[in-house]
Formats: C-alpha cells, sequence, structure tokens
C-alpha cells in the first residue's frame, strides 16, 4: 500500500485527480528566515536595503509574488491555480529577516507548494541582493505555518 499521493499503483509519478473533488476556500501560511552577519544588517535604513539593484525587501516581494504564480511550472505535478490573494510581510527582527507568505484561492486543491516556493524565493532573492556585501547569508528554517480548506487543516504551534 502506498500513501503517497503523487504516485500511481503501477508506482509510476502521476499528477493527483481533483476533477471529482469540490471547491472550497483554501489559505496557507508558509515561513522562512534569512540570517544576516552584521555588516548587512547595518545598511538597513527605513525597514528596508537601497542596493545597487534596488530597494531589497520590496524586490523579494515582487519576486516571491511572481514565484507564487509559478509553482505549477517549477514543480511538476503541481496544478495550475487562479489564486485569489498572495501577501508577503517582510521584517528585521534581530539577526534575521522573516518572511511570512500567506496565499488564498478558491478551489480543488491547496496552496501549501505556492506559500513554500514564494517564501523560499523571497529568501533567495534577498541573497542575491546583498551577496555583495557579504556570502556569510543563511537561508532557514522553511515551513509551513498553516493550511485550511482542504481534506484536513494543519496548524504548526
Amino acid at each position: 500500500m502506498n500513501d503517497l499521493t503523487h504516485v500511481n499503483d503501477k508506482c509510476e509519478p502521476s499528477m493527483v485527480d481533483v476533477a471529482a473533488k469540490a471547491e472550497t476556500n483554501r489559505f496557507a501560511h508558509a515561513h522562512c528566515k534569512v540570517f544576516l552577519p552584521k555588516a548587512i544588517r547595518e545598511c538597513f535604513v527605513d525597514g528596508d536595503i537601497q542596493s545597487k539593484k534596488g530597494p531589497v525587501l520590496h524586490t523579494a516581494i515582487i519576486a516571491g509574488t511572481m514565484a507564487v504564480k509559478k509553482t505549477s511550472e517549477l514543480i511538476p505535478f503541481c496544478h495550475q491555480l487562479n489564486l485569489d490573494s498572495c501577501k508577503f510581510d517582510i521584517k528585521m527582527v534581530d539577526d534575521h529577516i522573516s518572511i511570512d507568505c500567506m496565499v488564498k484561492v478558491s478551489g480543488k486543491t491547496g496552496v501549501e507548494m505556492e506559500a513554500l516556493t514564494g517564501a523560499s524565493v523571497a529568501g533567495l532573492t534577498i541573497y542575491d541582493m546583498t551577496k555583495a556585501l557579504s556570502h556569510d547569508i543563511e537561508i532557514g528554517e522553511l515551513k509551513l505555518i498553516k493550511k485550511t480548506g482542504g481534506k484536513s487543516d494543519y496548524s504548526k504551534g
């Protein structure tokens, strides 16, 4: 008995068939942290870093949003979705940047992968835009915080 959803009876990779599922309002919240050395943290002025490439956190929000919308192109068995909402909360907290990505859809499948993809690409964008100052940057703690609206809800403490 195979409990994996993306594997068929022949143990071959397969997209989940959601045709018979009812549409429900679905939500997912993912979180990630970008740990920065002091040299980069000291560059923050008025809640953002102005780099030669542009405002770092604002650009991370744009890149993360683009990634959320392209998740089905990046992850083979994710369904294409008409998203209802994608929001980011990105802020400096002590030694790291906290990234929260919240995604909503009215559909037949969840948006966990979209939220996780958005948070991770926002983190990668911050890395890309600040690496000229230091490569001592770590991206970590990517996790799903909450999901609702599907067969089972989930919330991480």
